[in-house]
């Protein structure tokens, strides 16, 4: 065997020189469009045709393009890395407005990093103060206030930071997070259905969210004339939002009560209420119709289907998210969503019964 053979026996071949990655001037050429546009794209400018964006997505995809984020923070200055800064304690993580949030800024060729600061606001204020003048961060999205900060001048040599407050100190849910302006929109579709008595199984009180859903529902029943057979809100803090609260309301009800509506704080509590009507033999939504909160995936699959309100989490970190990287490139800040939450109907809402000496009566 010659030594060259014995070479080719013993030795593997050469690893293949590794291929460069695409670029986007090739993006672009793939798309049919030009590589501003897609320089538009990669920045999350919202003013673009949902067709070039298509078109660009599927060059994306077909490419397997990835910012060069090393090479551009070189040329440009910039570390291409954004911080969230989240209140702590973390009791459940709001994943769905991490997720979209994380999901625009990789689009747009940025890190995204998450930060749980102990303490309160206090702290989070310092941490945020540390981050936007360290020089690692383009830009830093708050999730709770940052008093003193918010107001701050942009400076060149800090990153740009939004303050988004969804939450609390203690990530309970703020703003239009917490409007509980749909309860009237279900309010006004059971009185519709010929309802006319209602129970609201309410959510803890120290939550902004459990406060404006009841606020609403006194509202709404005074303003239409509706009899209201209680506001019931029992239990511990996390206890009150769990299936538990809602069985006990319902099950506390007496057996010749006229409540035919039961707006619950959430989908959870709502199944609790569903449970406790079977139990007595109270079908849902024949004797008791039930509405929920959160459109939780279980509610679409339950017997009855559930339902419920509607909120788009996700839409409020596609917009904070947005918001920060249109504030980062020097852009015109993007529009806020117009609206979170929405009712949807199903099974387990229906006309009232009819009782001796009330005729059921549905508005038309």
């Amino acid at each position: 065997m010659t030594q060259q053979s014995e070479q080719a026996d013993g030795e593997s071949a050469a690893p293949a020189a590794p291929t460069r990655r695409p670029t986007v001037k090739q993006v672009a050429a793939h798309a049919g469009v030009s590589h501003q546009t897609v320089s538009r794209y990669l920045r999350g400018d919202q003013g673009m045709k949902p067709a070039t964006i298509a078109r660009i997505e599927q060059a994306v995809r077909e490419l397997d393009y990835r910012p060069d984020l090393v090479a551009r923070s070189m040329r440009t200055g910039r570390t291409r890395v954004l911080a969230v800064l989240l209140p702590s304690p973390v009791q459940a993580l709001p994943t769905p407005t991490l997720a979209a949030a994380a999901e625009v800024a990789h689009q747009a060729g940025y890190f995204m990093e998450v930060a749980v600061v102990d303490g309160g606001t206090p702290e989070r204020v310092e941490r945020a103060r540390d981050l936007l003048g360290s020089g690692r961060v383009d830009g830093v999205l708050s999730m709770g206030a940052l008093p003193g900060l918010e107001e701050r001048p942009r400076t060149p040599e800090a990153a740009a930071l939004v303050v988004h407050p969804q939450f609390d100190d203690r990530l309970r849910g703020l703003g239009a997070l917490a409007d509980g302006s749909v309860v009237a929109e279900a309010v006004e579709h059971l009185a519709g259905l010929g309802h006319r008595d209602f129970l609201h199984i309410a959510g803890p009180e120290e939550w902004a969210s459990a406060r404006s859903r009841r606020r609403v529902y006194e509202e709404a029943v005074a303003r239409l004339g509706l009899t209201s057979h209680g506001v019931v809100s029992p239990g511990a803090e996390w206890d009150a939002w769990g299936p538990r609260s809602g069985y006990d309301a319902v099950a506390a009800l007496p057996l010749d009560s006229p409540v035919t509506a039961v707006i619950a704080a959430n989908d959870n509590v709502a199944l609790g209420a569903i449970r406790a009507a079977g139990e007595r033999g109270w079908a849902v939504p024949g004797r008791l119709s039930v509405v929920g909160w959160d459109d939780a995936e279980f509610g679409r699959y339950a017997t009855p289907t559930l339902s419920t309100v509607a909120v788009d989490r996700s839409a409020q970190g596609r917009y904070a998210m947005r918001r920060l990287i249109s504030l980062v490139a020097g852009e015109e800040p993007v529009d806020a969503p117009e609206q979170l939450n929405r009712l949807v109907l199903r099974e387990s809402t229906g006309p009232a019964p009819a009782r001796p000496g009330r005729p059921r009566t549905i508005d038309t």
